[in-house]
């Protein structure tokens, strides 16, 4: 059954809820730790994934995937490809691909560095900044949120794909 829309004054609504939970984190240790836990579910999941990871600077994008990654076995350091665009992890599961799109200045550059190629290749690809990326980046399966709360982190984390709706289940 597929999203249907319905036009309600200013506002656009779907007749289908959204599958999205929130957490949250009262600090980087807990946010690594959530990452580790998402790695568990892709890992049990074992399907190519595309999640978006949104929030300010310093919201804890680069932390979440750390967790993620050494969950998903990684043992080396893990840094934002803020300069590099893109870092590239040979694992277990699959190439696994961790993009930092803040200094994209033109979402075309996304095709200068091969962007669908690594789409095809990957088991996972995380994406800080995807706002920059423009209307290139495919739909994702799961966008994340990352707000300060506190002296903690609000994560909400919202379904886009049936496949993750199923991984967003599996963290409940």
């Amino acid at each position: 059954m597929g999203e249907k829309a319905v036009e309600s004054g200013l506002c656009l609504m779907t007749t289908e809820p959204i599958n999205q939970m929130q957490i949250l984190l009262e600090d980087e240790q807990k946010m690594q730790v959530f990452g580790e836990k998402i790695a568990q579910v892709i890992g049990q999941i074992n399907a190519p994934l595309l999640i978006l990871l949104n929030g300010d600077l310093g919201a804890g994008k680069t932390t979440l995937s750390r967790g993620i990654l050494n969950g998903l076995g990684h043992r080396g350091s893990v840094k934002s490809p803020t300069y590099t665009l893109v870092e590239p992890y040979d694992l277990e599961i699959g190439k696994v691909f961790h993009f930092d799109l803040y200094r994209l200045v033109d979402p075309e550059e996304l095709y200068d560095i091969g962007f669908n190629d690594y789409l095809t290749e990957s088991q996972l690809c995380m994406i800080e900044w995807p706002d920059k990326g423009g209307s290139l980046l495919p739909k994702a399966d799961i966008s994340l949120q990352i707000n300060s709360n506190g002296t903690g982190r609000k994560v909400i984390l919202t379904a886009q794909t049936s496949l993750g709706s199923q991984c967003v289940n599996e963290l409940r």
